[in-house]
């Protein structure tokens, strides 16, 4: 009988059934416990002071806050948070995002749970793991120039249903320059028009509706 410690888990997720099917897949495994949970980032990064688990699984949307920041606000704190992001979303943007501040790991929630508990012990042992249909999402638009800082708000903006008139007036900048940009925009993400430029902008988590 091994007399390892047994990896201590923390969960977070807004949604109560997806918190209880992860429970559940912990106390199967012989050598993890789930030592807490939370619903909010908020409640994450209070929960994470006073349980300091070995492996966190984030969920990346939240009501409150990201699971993308709560973790940069824990790592912050604690440099060697380990923190593996869980999604219902391939979004190549997210991704990257989550993997650039700090995600030791992110998975799909799809995914079977053998590969779950198996990117916990990787993660655990000081590794980071990327699943093969996540690495495809992040190949995909290597080396494409992404969206600017106001590139984005123009998008977020345009997705809001605002006219150029509205975004000019909203973010302060003249209609020939929102329409530089969208034009910009157009070019990066490869859309014919601002509609299949929004389409694709949610689909690849630059923006969130």
């Amino acid at each position: 009988m091994s007399t390892a410690p047994r990896i201590r888990v923390f969960c977070v997720d807004d949604h109560p059934l997806m918190r209880e099917g992860i429970a559940a897949v912990i106390r199967n495994e012989p050598d993890m416990q789930l030592v807490a949970e939370a619903s909010t980032g908020h409640e994450a990064i209070q929960a994470f002071r006073e349980h300091r688990p070995d492996v966190t699984l984030m969920d990346v949307r939240m009501p409150d806050m990201g699971g993308i920041d709560a973790m940069i606000a824990i790592r912050t704190e604690f440099a060697d948070a380990r923190v593996i992001m869980l999604t219902t979303f391939e979004g190549d943007a997210e991704i990257q995002l989550a993997l650039e501040a700090g995600a030791q790991g992110y998975m799909l929630k799809s995914m079977p749970r053998k590969q779950l508990v198996d990117m916990i012990r990787k993660v655990h042992a000081g590794k980071k793991h990327i699943p093969p249909e996540v690495a495809v999402q992040l190949t995909e638009h290597l080396g494409e120039e992404p969206l600017s800082t106001r590139e984005v708000e123009v998008l977020q903006k345009v997705a809001g249903g605002n006219r150029n008139s509205d975004i000019a007036a909203l973010l302060f900048i003249s209609e020939e320059t929102v329409k530089g940009h969208i034009k910009h925009i157009m070019e990066k993400l490869g859309a014919s028009d601002r509609t299949e430029a929004v389409t694709i902008g949610i689909r690849r988590g630059i923006i969130h509706l």
